[in-house]
């Protein structure tokens, strides 16, 4: 299973080139589906047809390859899905004791549309039918805090409902009634899925099979923005596995006049921006000329997919490299280890690290991540931390006090 997740700035049209990628992959034979999870769905318009919450057959026109497509409709998820967890959830605090205004405010999920429109895509890509999936996200913003959410709403989760607590029926049968037994059984059931469904998503996201295209303009600010994305996402370890640069200016060649010598100005300012984003970064940077046609139908975004990709594999991107390993050793006290996160920082990057516990936190450009240490570096302290092109390389040693435990 190959999962690929197209993301960007607003406007760098990320809709369109994961409908190209999706009509080039069918065209090569591939049981491809693309489905959108942005709330401003325009899939249906970038291919020319009227889409829904299930998959749909679209022909890709010229040949008899066919793609599927959907639209993630998230009223309707929160409406059927969650509603019910959250009755039962609103029951057990007031059953407790909390307040019904409170009660009401503490089960209000942040993001929850966003969690389902991601648990959706995981249900299709768990069908078994389509060896490739291909999601069309919201703006690089809302698809950051979307990524981020299994993550942080199972720690979330866990320390508002931990998982000893949903296994306490046979304590509760012997201190209270049938009927508050039968309400924990129905929230513990009902949290018991939606931590599956959690673990489930961070797993389909951490997967090598998973991977995000990022999609950007030649324009400075938007270049920018793409090298903290990157950063962004390296540091909830998901895999980057692209970059596209979208509607670059064609090279006018060797023709005169004004317009010609302005396209030759824009083009070298695009080049500039293009140099710096492959100067930043190892990912393979794919670049689409802009159209003098929008390309909008089937058989327009084959051809944009053929520019595109050429005679490469859509689906093949850039190594993914090991999110974290830890390197040294040593005997008792005299042992030296680093502890090496594969963590890609632009020049500007802010970053900040503090222990907590068996766990070092890790912020960067204010998004903060909690990592937990690996078993041998519990009992030790930090000597040093040293943040280079390679990621990021923490020195530890054994710490005398606990080592000798």
């Amino acid at each position: 299973m190959r999962i690929l997740l197209f993301t960007g700035k607003g406007g760098v049209g990320k809709t369109t080139l994961a409908a190209a990628t999706a009509a080039r992959v069918a065209g090569a034979g591939g049981k491809v589906l693309v489905v959108s999870t942005d709330p401003a769905h325009s899939l249906g318009d970038a291919l020319g047809v009227e889409l829904g919450a299930e998959p749909a057959e679209v022909r890709v026109d010229g040949s008899r390859a066919v793609l599927h497509a959907a639209e993630v409709q998230t009223r309707a998820l929160v409406d059927g899905t969650w509603r019910e967890l959250r009755e039962h959830l609103r029951t057990m605090l007031q059953g407790a004791g909390v307040d019904e205004v409170d009660a009401e405010e503490l089960t209000v999920l942040p993001g929850v549309e966003d969690l389902l429109a991601l648990t959706e895509v995981h249900r299709l890509a768990a069908s078994g039918i389509w060896d490739t999936v291909l999601v069309d996200c919201g703006p690089t913003a809302e698809t950051l805090r979307l990524l981020a959410l299994p993550e942080s709403l199972a720690g979330y989760l866990e320390r508002l409902f931990p998982a000893h607590r949903r296994a306490v029926r046979g304590l509760l049968a012997g201190i209270a009634g049938s009927d508050q037994v039968q309400r924990w059984d129905a929230v513990a059931d009902g949290l018991g899925r939606l931590a599956e469904r959690l673990a489930a998503l961070k797993k389909m996201l951490t997967d090598p099979g998973t991977g995000v295209r990022l999609v950007l303009t030649p324009e400075s600010v938007v270049a920018a923005e793409t090298r903290r994305t990157v950063t962004a996402l390296a540091l909830q370890q998901i895999r980057v596995d692209g970059l596209i640069a979208n509607r670059v200016v064609p090279h006018p060649g060797s023709a005169r006049g004004a317009a010609a010598q302005w396209l030759r100005t824009r083009r070298r300012e695009q080049d500039d921006v293009l140099d710096s984003v492959r100067a930043a970064t190892d990912l393979p940077l794919r670049v689409v000329e802009h159209r003098a046609a929008e390309p909008v139908g089937t058989d327009a975004l084959a051809e944009l997919g053929a520019e595109l990709y050429g005679d490469e594999d859509p689906l093949e991107g850039g190594a993914a490299a090991p999110a974290m390993r830890v390197t040294g050793g040593g005997r008792s006290l005299d042992a030296e280890y680093a502890l090496q996160v594969a963590l890609p920082l632009h020049p500007a990057a802010e970053l900040d690290l503090a222990r907590i516990g068996d766990e070092l936190a890790i912020t960067v450009d204010g998004r903060r991540r909690l990592v937990a240490l690996p078993a041998v570096l519990r009992r030790c302290v930090v000597t040093s931390a040293i943040a280079g092109d390679d990621g990021l390389t923490v020195r530890f040693r054994p710490d005398p006090e606990q080592w000798m435990r």
